[in-house]
């Protein structure tokens, strides 16, 4: 743990320390005929001169007792003042000048700032009235006198008005960040919710891309097989794949355990993609343009699974076609587009049937989250086509950790 900075952790000392300099301060001025000393001092003079001292020194206590430091120092200001007229036992060398220390002026500050919680704005107020009438000696007009006398103990509030404003200020956006930070969590604790709740449409499109894959190849091993029984082999092992197909949907949206992770392929896995297309009868070619590294981690995901989904479509519902994916990479925007040519023959119905109708809509609705668009339908040459359009980058946890 980090210590804060030293005159806050010794604030005592540092108080002790200002007293001391003040009462040097006005000791010296004093001396030097600045404020009420005589041309001849006396005994009464001296005596004076080490009042001033002590009441100087009372600044110690400017932290807790502040209406205290102030009425020391204003008691003093006024005894020299009445000491000097009407008494008249002082003739102070300078009439015109300011009677009162300097140490007024950070006596002035004191009620405002650290009396807030003890007394009330209307009392250090009244207080600060007080002592500015005594500083700048009202009962004796003189323009100087009080113009310097309002500027010293109004230096004092103005400070404590300026540093309040800063602290509320600080707690302000202290607290706006907190609020913000907590708004944050809470945002991500609800997308975390919809992804659980997703999820299982998301198994289901994961294990349909496997095992239609699974059927294909059993489906083609019975047409091309030597014998008998590799082809009653390859034959129940493409309808048991059916059959799980079958089984899966109807267990969409059961959803057991929370995600500890996101396993999905980036970018880095469209060439896996598209080789397997091919190698399972739908040919297909990847074109990419720009630098991968511009898509950041979820973004790459989402446009992984836009892939994977769009290839399984057309091997379900259009077998024999050509596929085209198209990558744009830039500096704002991943732009994505699958197409394919019109099937060479009718979908596959054992294929086609397997689907749980959530694909394309769970897609949108998750390119949706990361502020991007989503387009699905049939090309003028009764092709089909997706096209996504992402932003490039979308800042997560990963990437800001």
């Amino acid at each position: 743990m980090t210590a804060g900075p030293w005159h806050r952790r010794h604030p005592v000392a540092v108080d002790v320390a200002i007293a001391v300099a003040f009462a040097l301060l006005d000791t010296g001025l004093t001396l030097l005929r600045a404020t009420w000393w005589p041309t001849h001092p006396g005994p009464l003079a001296w005596a004076m001169l080490g009042v001033q001292a002590l009441a100087c020194l009372s600044l110690a206590a400017r932290r807790h007792a502040p209406l205290t430091v102030m009425a020391v120092l204003g008691g003093f200001t006024l005894a020299v003042s009445l000491l000097i007229s009407p008494v008249g036992a002082l003739t102070p060398a300078h009439p015109g000048n300011v009677w009162a220390p300097l140490a007024t002026a950070l006596a002035a500050y004191g009620p405002p700032f650290y009396g807030r919680k003890r007394w009330s704005r209307l009392t250090a107020l009244a207080a600060l009235a007080v002592f500015t009438a005594i500083v700048a000696r009202v009962w004796e007009p003189s323009v100087t006198v009080i113009t310097i006398g309002v500027l010293r103990t109004a230096l004092g509030p103005l400070l404590t008005l300026y540093f309040e404003a800063r602290r509320r200020l600080v707690l302000a956006l202290t607290e706006r960040a907190e609020r913000a930070e907590r708004e944050r969590h809470l945002l991500a604790e609800q997308a975390r919710a919809e992804e659980r709740a997703r999820l299982a449409g998301e198994m289901h499109d994961v294990v349909t891309h496997r095992v239609s894959l699974m059927v294909l190849q059993a489906g083609a091993l019975r047409i091309t097989a030597p014998d008998e029984a590799t082809r009653q082999a390859a034959e129940e092992l493409r309808a048991a794949g059916c059959q799980a197909l079958d089984e899966l949907r109807d267990l969409v949206g059961i959803l057991r355990t929370a995600p500890e992770g996101d396993p999905t392929p980036s970018v880095a896995g469209f060439p896996a993609l598209v080789a397997e297309s091919t190698a399972v009868g739908t040919p297909a070619e990847l074109i990419e343009e720009g630098d991968r590294a511009l898509a950041s981690p979820v973004v790459g995901r989402t446009a992984y699974r836009i892939v994977r989904e769009a290839l399984t479509n057309v091997r379900k519902h259009a077998p024999g076609a050509r596929v085209t994916v198209r990558v744009g990479y830039g500096a704002a925007h991943l732009r994505l587009t699958v197409r394919n040519t019109p099937p060479a023959a009718g979908p596959h119905r054992a294929l086609a049937d397997t689907g749980s109708g959530l694909g394309l809509a769970s897609l949108r609705q998750r390119v949706e989250l990361v502020g991007g668009t989503l387009r699905a339908g049939p090309e003028p040459d009764g092709g089909f086509g997706v096209e996504a359009t992402l932003p490039s980058y979308v800042p997560t946890a990963e990437t800001v950790g």
